[in-house]
């Protein structure tokens, strides 16, 4: 087994970034989420989020293509949504993430910023690299 070292910053929202993500759906999701990264082969450092998106932060092996890593850990959650949590719900993920890698050193700082999302959107303390999910 190779020896790797890898940190990315995953962020993505919701269809057309509507607030689906309440109290009730929100724990079951972030488990299905953290599970489907696990299967993989990930690592999860942090989760979090607020009504329309998500963060996470989380190690995969080099095999594993970043786009085929959160490709698979979307699709996988929005079914779950869809078909165990609230059937006929009509959850989806929008098309575009961001993902930004980071140094191991950066760890502390990511995984606080994750773990405080819903404080750093009511606060206006959002660091705007971290928020991006698409070219604009």
């Amino acid at each position: 087994m190779p020896y790797w070292k890898l940190y990315y910053h995953f962020v993505w929202g919701t269809k057309n970034r509507l607030p689906l993500i309440d109290s009730i759906i929100e724990p079951e999701l972030y488990r299905v989420i953290v599970a489907k990264a696990q299967d993989m082969g990930g690592f999860v450092h942090a989760l979090g989020g607020v009504e329309d998106h998500v963060h996470l932060a989380v190690s995969i092996p080099p095999k594993l293509a970043p786009a085929k890593f959160i490709g698979d850990v979307k699709g996988n959650s929005s079914h779950y949504v869809n078909h165990v949590i609230k059937p006929d719900f009509a959850f989806y993920w929008q098309d575009e993430y961001g993902v930004l890698s980071f140094g191991e050193r950066n760890l502390p700082s990511v995984v606080r910023y994750i773990h405080n999302q819903k404080g750093h959107h009511a606060d206006g303390t959002l660091i705007v690299a971290m928020e991006r999910m698409d070219e604009r």
